[in-house]
């Protein structure tokens, strides 16, 4: 009789076992969570496309001359940057001061381009809802990493643009400058991701 019981025992312990891999097949992997920095540079490159896709629309046969904005953040010395080397709050601090002062520029267009019934105001304000998106995601990592909140300067701004044709300059050269600004950002945040990881 206990020959029987340790028989069926192990009869049973096999069947379980063999069963093993349809029951681990049964259960879903959970996806990989994406990372606050995998958002970012999902957004910005959103960001990109939404600036280029106006900037074909206001192409000009020659390059606008850039003189409107003054107070627009430098790039050129930041498209020579070394990514590898860039150090994590200090890149996500200046990044959002960044995009708070692009972010009043744009307004300032989307204000100056509704008085002249500009055609572009929609999309000009897509973008604007867009950036906020960011600034807020780009807020919420600089708290978890207590990265320093900066301060951008007040913006400098032409107070009114009387001609439409100047409105589309100003729209193609802050375009033109926003579109490099989300080029060297997302691949700052790419560049960032694994030290965001370390520092969480």
């Amino acid at each position: 009789m206990k020959l029987l019981l340790d028989s069926s025992s192990s009869l049973l312990f096999s069947l379980l076992l063999a069963q093993l891999p349809v029951f681990a097949s049964a259960s879903p992997v959970p996806p990989r969570r994406s990372s606050d920095l995998d958002r970012l540079t999902n957004h910005t490159t959103n960001l990109k496309k939404l600036a280029q896709k106006l900037l074909k629309k206001h192409e000009f046969d020659s390059d606008v001359e850039s003189h409107r904005f003054r107070s627009l953040p430098e790039m050129s010395n930041r498209l020579a940057t070394d990514l590898h080397n860039l150090e994590l709050k200090p890149t996500l601090s200046q990044l959002h001061a960044d995009l708070k002062l692009y972010k009043d520029h744009f307004d300032w267009l989307s204000n100056v381009s509704k008085k002249h019934h500009h055609p572009a105001v929609p999309k000009l304000e897509k973008m604007i809802t867009e950036m906020k998106s960011v600034i807020t995601m780009l807020h919420h990592q600089m708290q978890r990493v207590e990265a320093p909140v900066l301060t951008p300067a007040t913006p400098s701004l032409p107070s009114h643009l009387p001609y439409h044709f100047e409105v589309l300059q100003s729209t193609h050269e802050l375009l033109q400058h926003f579109n490099l600004f989300c080029d060297w950002a997302i691949r700052a945040f790419i560049g960032l991701k694994p030290k965001a990881s370390a520092a969480q």
